[in-house]
């Protein structure tokens, strides 16, 4: 079925292609972290302006996507435009973005450790200054949920809501992580699965120690407020 965006202003149809060629480049992340196996895991993005998201077209390989197999649907997940199917998590990724407003990017993988995690049904603990910094605590598990309908969402946005995590571990399923755009969604999808992996090794060694809430506190801010290039103001001109 093919849809279309006449309805929808010259202003909207070209950021629709352009979230499409970013939500494309995107996915070439999943594959190169192995984060996925064949054609699991999916990333969308938000539509600035419109109550739209892209994401991956459903079973085609990563190998094949292009910016134009990007599928392209409304918050209550229904096919706005495009060639194929939407990914079989797409009502999940649109009831974060119809209840979740400060959500640009949603991201879902079976990273192996991350998703080990999960089927334990554990959290992962905050035992490292990565995870203070990135996460602002431990990683939280979230409902075992079907896949089908908007449950997987409903799970996603309970666990998260009140959380500073943009990474949660669907139970015995995998993990599902937000950002302000799909980039910073890719960037925790990534993260979930190197924090997953360490604190496992870890544990084979011993007993992690835990951080301090206040030492906690304190990364999560300087990392979320400080770390990286900051914008430098202007100066004004010598008269």
């Amino acid at each position: 079925m093919t849809a279309d965006l006449v309805s929808y202003d010259a202003d909207v149809r070209r950021d629709v292609q352009q979230v499409r060629e970013i939500v494309c480049a995107l996915h070439a992340e999943l594959p190169r972290w192995e984060l996925v196996a064949w054609t699991a895991g999916n990333v969308s993005q938000r539509v600035p302006g419109a109550d739209l998201f892209v994401i991956k077209p459903s079973g085609v390989s990563y190998d094949e996507l292009t910016p134009e197999s990007m599928v392209v649907c409304d918050l209550q997940g229904r096919l706005v435009e495009g060639e194929h199917a939407p990914s079989s998590d797409t009502a999940a990724h649109a009831y974060v973005y119809a209840h979740l407003p400060h959500v640009g990017g949603v991201v879902h993988t079976h990273s192996t450790y991350a998703t080990a995690w999960a089927a334990r049904g554990e959290e992962i603990p905050c035992v490292l200054t990565m995870m203070a910094d990135e996460f602002g605590g431990p990683v939280p598990v979230g409902p075992f949920a079907v896949i089908g309908d908007d449950s997987i969402g409903r799970g996603i946005v309970e666990t998260l809501r009140d959380s500073r995590s943009p990474a949660v571990l669907m139970r015995n399923h995998g993990p599902f992580t937000i950002g302000r755009d799909g980039r910073a969604a890719v960037k925790a999808a990534v993260l979930v699965e190197e924090v997953a992996r360490t604190v496992h090794l870890a544990r084979q060694l011993g007993a992690p120690m835990p951080i301090d809430q206040e030492h906690i506190d304190s990364l999560y801010a300087r990392y979320q407020n400080v770390y990286g290039q900051q914008p430098v103001p202007a100066t004004r001109p010598p008269d």
